[in-house]
Protein backbone atom coordinates (compact mmCIF):
# COMPACT_ATOMS: atom_id res chain seq x y z
CA UNK A 1 0.00 0.00 0.00
CA UNK A 2 2.99 2.36 -0.07
CA UNK A 3 2.21 2.94 -3.46
CA UNK A 4 -0.88 4.07 -3.21
CA UNK A 5 -1.94 7.86 -3.85
CA UNK A 6 -3.31 9.79 -0.22
CA UNK A 7 -6.78 10.50 -2.12
CA UNK A 8 -6.76 6.42 -2.77
CA UNK A 9 -5.58 5.69 0.96
CA UNK A 10 -8.84 7.39 1.76
CA UNK A 11 -10.51 5.94 -0.30
CA UNK A 12 -10.11 2.87 1.37
CA UNK A 13 -10.31 3.88 4.36
CA UNK A 14 -14.15 5.71 3.69
CA UNK A 15 -14.98 2.05 2.64
CA UNK A 16 -14.04 0.48 5.81
CA UNK A 17 -15.06 3.37 8.54
CA UNK A 18 -17.84 5.65 6.83
CA UNK A 19 -18.31 7.79 9.38
CA UNK A 20 -16.22 10.59 8.23
CA UNK A 21 -16.23 12.46 4.78
CA UNK A 22 -13.44 12.22 2.65
CA UNK A 23 -12.86 15.60 2.95
CA UNK A 24 -12.75 15.61 6.62
CA UNK A 25 -9.35 13.22 6.20
CA UNK A 26 -8.00 15.74 3.79
CA UNK A 27 -8.42 18.45 6.11
CA UNK A 28 -6.95 16.56 8.88
CA UNK A 29 -3.95 16.29 6.64
CA UNK A 30 -3.50 20.16 6.03
CA UNK A 31 -4.13 20.62 9.56
CA UNK A 32 -1.26 18.69 10.45
CA UNK A 33 0.86 20.70 8.03
CA UNK A 34 -0.26 23.73 9.59
CA UNK A 35 0.37 22.25 12.88
CA UNK A 36 3.86 21.23 12.38
CA UNK A 37 4.40 24.48 11.05
CA UNK A 38 3.37 26.44 13.78
CA UNK A 39 4.95 24.76 15.70
CA UNK A 40 8.30 25.12 14.45
CA UNK A 41 7.34 28.63 14.54
CA UNK A 42 6.67 29.18 17.83
CA UNK A 43 9.16 26.55 19.61
CA UNK A 44 12.53 27.29 16.96
CA UNK A 45 14.41 24.68 19.17
CA UNK A 46 12.61 21.87 17.50
CA UNK A 47 13.91 22.62 14.64
CA UNK A 48 15.74 19.02 13.02
CA UNK A 49 14.33 17.17 15.67
CA UNK A 50 11.53 14.72 15.08
CA UNK A 51 8.30 16.57 13.18
CA UNK A 52 5.67 14.55 15.12
CA UNK A 53 3.42 16.80 17.42
CA UNK A 54 0.94 15.60 20.85
CA UNK A 55 -2.78 15.12 20.40
CA UNK A 56 -3.35 18.23 21.82
CA UNK A 57 -0.69 19.82 19.61
CA UNK A 58 -2.71 18.56 16.92
CA UNK A 59 -5.90 19.26 18.24
CA UNK A 60 -5.14 22.91 19.04
CA UNK A 61 -3.15 23.52 15.35
CA UNK A 62 -6.56 21.65 13.59
CA UNK A 63 -9.08 24.38 15.79
CA UNK A 64 -6.38 26.99 14.51
CA UNK A 65 -6.80 26.01 11.04
CA UNK A 66 -10.51 25.33 11.26
CA UNK A 67 -10.96 29.17 12.36
CA UNK A 68 -8.53 30.56 9.68
CA UNK A 69 -10.02 28.46 6.80
CA UNK A 70 -13.89 28.93 7.75
CA UNK A 71 -14.59 31.13 10.21
CA UNK A 72 -17.70 31.08 11.85
CA UNK A 73 -18.80 28.00 9.58
CA UNK A 74 -15.92 25.82 11.03
CA UNK A 75 -18.12 23.83 13.54
CA UNK A 76 -20.66 23.16 10.54
CA UNK A 77 -18.02 22.30 7.77
CA UNK A 78 -16.71 19.72 10.63
CA UNK A 79 -19.81 18.47 11.61
CA UNK A 80 -21.37 18.15 7.79
CA UNK A 81 -17.86 15.72 7.30
CA UNK A 82 -19.23 13.67 10.45
CA UNK A 83 -16.75 15.77 13.05
CA UNK A 84 -18.38 16.33 16.06
CA UNK A 85 -15.84 16.32 18.94
CA UNK A 86 -12.33 16.16 19.52
CA UNK A 87 -11.92 12.14 19.67
CA UNK A 88 -13.37 12.02 15.86
CA UNK A 89 -10.02 13.82 15.00
CA UNK A 90 -8.16 10.96 16.81
CA UNK A 91 -10.65 8.74 15.15
CA UNK A 92 -9.46 10.19 11.23
CA UNK A 93 -5.67 10.22 12.69
CA UNK A 94 -5.52 6.67 14.10
CA UNK A 95 -6.78 5.32 10.85
CA UNK A 96 -4.20 7.19 8.84
CA UNK A 97 -1.96 5.49 11.25
CA UNK A 98 -3.32 2.19 10.06
CA UNK A 99 -2.75 2.44 6.50
CA UNK A 100 0.74 4.02 7.65
CA UNK A 101 -0.16 7.53 6.17
CA UNK A 102 0.71 9.07 9.28
CA UNK A 103 3.07 7.89 12.09
CA UNK A 104 2.99 7.36 15.88
CA UNK A 105 5.39 6.68 19.03
CA UNK A 106 4.97 4.50 21.48
CA UNK A 107 3.84 6.71 23.64
CA UNK A 108 0.64 8.25 21.24
CA UNK A 109 -2.58 6.67 22.20
CA UNK A 110 -6.07 7.40 20.93
CA UNK A 111 -7.29 9.04 24.23
CA UNK A 112 -4.68 11.78 23.52
CA UNK A 113 -7.57 13.34 21.54
CA UNK A 114 -10.40 12.96 24.41
CA UNK A 115 -12.42 15.54 24.47
CA UNK A 116 -9.49 18.40 24.66
CA UNK A 117 -11.90 20.84 23.87
CA UNK A 118 -15.56 21.53 23.24
CA UNK A 119 -16.71 22.56 19.74
CA UNK A 120 -18.89 24.98 20.58
CA UNK A 121 -16.61 26.83 22.98
CA UNK A 122 -13.76 26.21 20.89
CA UNK A 123 -15.73 27.29 16.96
CA UNK A 124 -18.71 28.60 17.80
CA UNK A 125 -17.84 31.34 21.00
CA UNK A 126 -15.10 33.20 19.35
CA UNK A 127 -17.85 34.86 17.00
CA UNK A 128 -20.20 35.73 19.58
CA UNK A 129 -20.70 39.17 20.83
CA UNK A 130 -19.20 40.16 23.73
CA UNK A 131 -21.75 39.24 27.04
CA UNK A 132 -21.84 41.26 29.75
CA UNK A 133 -22.15 44.33 28.06
CA UNK A 134 -26.38 45.55 27.65
CA UNK A 135 -26.62 46.91 24.27
CA UNK A 136 -27.33 50.35 23.26
CA UNK A 137 -30.87 50.01 22.83
CA UNK A 138 -31.33 47.71 25.88
CA UNK A 139 -29.69 50.71 27.97
CA UNK A 140 -31.48 53.04 26.53
CA UNK A 141 -34.70 51.30 27.33
CA UNK A 142 -34.47 51.20 31.13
Amino acid sequence: MQDLEFSEIVGLICKEDPRFDRKAYNFVRQGLDHTVKEVKRKQPDRTGKSQHVTGAELLAGIRDYALDQYGPLAKTVLNTWGVKRCSDFGDIVFNLIEYSVFSKTESDRREDFAEIYDFDEAFVKPFLPPTGRRSRRTADQS
